[in-house]
């Protein structure tokens, strides 16, 4: 079994990024950018995936936090996609419920080479976490599912806290792709009868 690894360099006159996930990895992380919060996050999708994540990353924070947050999500999709390759003998699908004291957020995922994201975290427009502005966490999802070209259900069953909510995203997100990219025994070559996805 190959390792599945992708890097990914993203440098704009709004962010210089260098994104490297390891699909096989332990879960080992190490996230540096100038939006703590997505850092705390990130860090959390790492450690629950078992995927291995290193992320650098400078960007225009100085206006706003938008182009930071949305690129990492684009690097995160497209390594994702990468390290995927043709996605031979994988499981393909994941769901996942990650409770969070009051909050339960439920994730599933179809690694199934077309972008589609319904996000139903409901959270209270222009709220902010911290500094952290809460408008941005269905950016970021945007941006990774639409370059990760996969298909994310992410529902707020319950929750009060905006904090907890997100937190749970990220967790259920993560538990189900580790689910999703998963090797199957029983699946050979391509999970699809397209043959591809």
């Amino acid at each position: 079994m190959s390792n599945r690894a992708a890097t990914i360099k993203r440098n704009t006159k709004e962010t210089q990024i260098e994104l490297t996930l390891n699909l096989d990895g332990t879960g080992a992380h190490q996230v540096k950018s100038p939006v703590p919060f997505l850092n705390h996050m990130l860090e959390a999708f790492s450690k629950h995936s078992g995927f291995d994540l290193k992320v650098v990353a400078k960007g225009d924070t100085h206006i706003d936090d938008h182009h930071t947050v949305e690129d990492i999500g684009i690097c995160l999709g497209m390594a994702l996609e990468k390290a995927l390759g043709e996605k031979a003998g994988i499981s393909r699908f994941g769901f996942f419920y990650v409770p969070l004291d009051e909050a339960l957020v439920r994730a599933v995922v179809d690694l199934s080479g077309r972008n589609h994201v319904n996000f139903a975290l409901d959270l209270a427009v222009k709220k902010r976490i911290g500094n952290f502005d809460t408008e941005l966490v269905e950016d970021f999802f945007r941006a990774m599912v639409d370059n990760g070209k996969f298909n994310l259900h992410l529902e707020k069953i319950h929750g009060r806290n905006s904090h907890h909510i997100v937190e749970a995203a990220f967790k259920s997100f993560a538990r189900a792709l580790k689910m999703a990219v998963a090797h199957d025994a029983k699946v050979k070559g391509i999970p699809s009868t397209k043959g591809n996805l």
